[in-house]
């Protein structure tokens, strides 16, 4: 690619990662403002899916899709709702850097999952920077599995469940324009959510019982599918510009990000133990991407590969 697109891409990709905490914290403050985690994971879908119309009418892009394509729309749909949900019942007891790095194992458990399903090479010394990885992780769930209970393990769920949402997404993404994808996602979400909203209506089941919003809710609300819709795009286009390789170390800048918003709006500040969690995910992951690129050269040079060490 020209260094002028790659160039475009890289600020792209600093955007998400500047905006995409913006919707943790939309999320955080309709929690702590009494609004259900079910709700406000409704409200991403609804609002995205409203925004991104206009999007794809403009482009032009085809909205017919396949039975088979449905469904894996579908499926991707329940994946994401299930991240979100996850994540929305963390942020809203806990700090939003402590949750996305315990999120942050989500590459470790695609990399495993990518072996098991679609037969990716996986060697020895990656498979010890996903341990590695998940130890970090254990350093940031510990101290807040004891201030606030087991609902730390709800940002681990995340991983997981973002990690089949990729899964799906590579599977469907070479036949499909990733803004039509976002697209039926969010609609798709959206009819998956609506029925559990009005069977629990009433229900007295706080994270599933609506309310009708009040004051700034509204805002809150709008705001999570508001930043889901921009910092998604910006990371859509963003792969459309530069290589994934080179995008992919950029992405642990929204710890930096969600830390300084976490302090500024909330006054959270991760203690000492969190930061080392923090910095050993990081670590692992950036050198898994390392790794990625090593496996990369490669297959695009057989001819060096005895010269080439195993991943």
């Amino acid at each position: 690619m020209a260094r002028d697109t790659t160039l475009r891409g890289i600020v792209l990709m600093l955007l998400f990662c500047m905006l995409a905490p913006l919707l943790d914290v939309a999320s955080k403050l309709a929690a702590e403002n009494g609004m259900p985690v079910g709700q406000i994971t409704t409200a991403r879908f609804l609002v995205q899916g409203l925004l991104m119309l206009p999007v794809v009418l403009a482009m032009g892009v085809t909205l017919r899709l396949s039975p088979r394509a449905l469904g894996f729309i579908t499926l991707r749909a329940v994946f994401l709702i299930l991240s979100t949900y996850s994540f929305v019942s963390g942020i809203a007891v806990m700090p939003v850097a402590d949750a996305l790095a315990i999120a942050f194992v989500e590459p470790f458990i695609l990399l495993i999952l990518g072996s098991l399903i679609f037969g990716d090479q996986v060697g020895p010394r990656r498979i010890a920077a996903c341990a590695v990885g998940f130890g970090g992780a254990l350093l940031v769930i510990q101290p807040s599995i004891q201030v606030f209970g087991l609902v730390a393990l709800w940002p681990l769920g995340t991983a997981f469940f973002f990690a089949f949402y990729m899964l799906v997404t590579r599977a469907i993404s070479a036949y499909m324009h990733p803004v039509a994808m976002q697209f039926h996602t969010s609609w798709t979400g959206l009819l998956l959510c609506l029925p559990i909203m009005v069977g629990f209506n009433g229900s007295g089941i706080t994270a599933l019982d609506p309310v009708w919003p009040q004051g700034l809710n509204w805002l809150w609300l709008f705001g999570v599918g508001f930043w889901a819709a921009v910092s998604h795009m910006c990371m859509t286009y963003a792969l459309k510009y530069a290589p994934s390789a080179t995008l992919a170390p950029l992405h642990y800048s929204e710890i930096v990000i969600a830390v300084i918003l976490g302090y500024l709006i909330f006054g959270d500040w991760p203690n000492a133990l969190t930061w080392t969690g923090i910095a050993i995910i990081v670590a692992s992951g950036l050198y898994i991407i390392h790794r990625e690129r090593g496996v990369a050269r490669q297959k695009a040079h057989p001819a060096t590969e005895g010269l080439t060490q195993a991943p």
